[in-house]
């Protein structure tokens, strides 16, 4: 890992935040959509992280080493925005357009407070990272002033 492995790090935290946050707000501003260009209601959208891969030899080295203590600096990356495939919920509301003969409507499976947790999750998983680029750059400012 070379001078700028931490930020590197944090920041690949915040740019995937900041995506889980874009997914987010679209979830939010969907919860009432019962009827989408691919038919039905439309589905709650989720954010998938995984670990980013190590590159150079010591950021391989460190990596196991910290690998060993359970720490993991590579930084993260998206793989992809996934669907929720969990049924829709039924609302009784015979006068609405989308109703079916029973008088129900498929809304959204989105549960607004769940969405709600899941943002200032996100938005608190920002926070900290913005946080760790800081102290890294504050880091490298103590850094540079030994050598005065």
């Amino acid at each position: 890992m070379g001078i700028f492995g931490a930020i590197d790090a944090a920041a690949s935290g915040m740019t995937a935040e900041r995506l889980r946050l874009d997914v987010i707000s679209n979830n939010i501003a969907n919860v009432n959509t019962t009827r989408t260009t691919e038919g039905g209601p439309y589905q709650r959208q989720f954010v998938v992280f995984e670990p980013r891969p190590n590159s150079g030899e010591f950021a391989k080295l460190m990596s196991r080493q910290m690998q060993m203590n359970g720490v993991q600096l590579n930084g993260v990356k998206v793989t992809g925005i996934r669907k929720d495939d969990s049924p829709p919920r039924m609302i009784y509301e015979p006068g609405h357009p989308d109703a079916d003969a029973d008088g129900y409507v498929k809304m959204p499976n989105i549960n607004i407070i769940t969405e709600m947790v899941d943002m200032m999750t996100a938005s608190r998983a920002y926070e900290a990272n913005v946080t760790a680029v800081n102290v890294a750059k504050s880091m490298m400012l103590k850094a540079l002033e030994i050598g005065k």
